[in-house]
């Protein structure tokens, strides 16, 4: 019964919270109206998420963050001195295919998010049976290094909360 009126929990805390966030001041009145959106809309298209995805470790997505954050911050400055300081006819770019393991929809589009949110890398496509990603690279002297440390970095971690 609970399910049916939340289908969605997480979905639902998240509306209520854009919606107090977007309104951007906190009255009851907000609070009434963000906690209907966050009931109502999860109901009326609870029909168009048939497979939920299964999170196996939800403490491990905190840790995720954590990494991806501080990846962010460091390819940052990365490309800040490749383009201030590197001359042009150094910069080596590289096409990185990366094989992956993981089989969840969800999991796959979180890795290719995090890839091209991360600065200097692109995730370009993804292969037609889900089996590799293509990854460009802003520069790197060992496709393979990059290669491996999206695998170490990012693919195992997405292993244990995406099982």
């Amino acid at each position: 019964m609970l399910t049916r009126l939340i289908p969605h929990p997480l979905l639902s805390l998240t509306l209520i919270f854009v919606w107090l966030g977007l309104v951007n001041t906190f009255t009851l009145g907000n609070l009434i109206l963000g906690s209907v959106f966050g009931l109502f809309i999860p109901m009326f298209t609870a029909a168009y998420w048939p497979d939920r995805p299964r999170i196996a470790r939800p403490f491990k997505i905190a840790e995720y963050i954590l990494v991806v954050l501080w990846d962010i911050v460091v390819a940052n400055v990365q490309v800040a001195l490749i383009i201030l300081f590197k001359p042009e006819s150094k910069i080596r770019s590289q096409w990185i295919p990366v094989p992956l393991d993981l089989t969840s929809a969800e999991a796959i589009t979180v890795l290719a998010g995090t890839i091209t949110m991360t600065p200097g890398t692109v995730s370009a496509t993804l292969a037609a049976d889900g089996s590799a990603i293509l990854v460009h690279c802003l520069h790197t002297d060992d496709p393979d290094a990059v290669r491996d440390e999206i695998k170490t970095r990012y693919e195992r971690r997405l292993m244990e909360i995406f099982p």
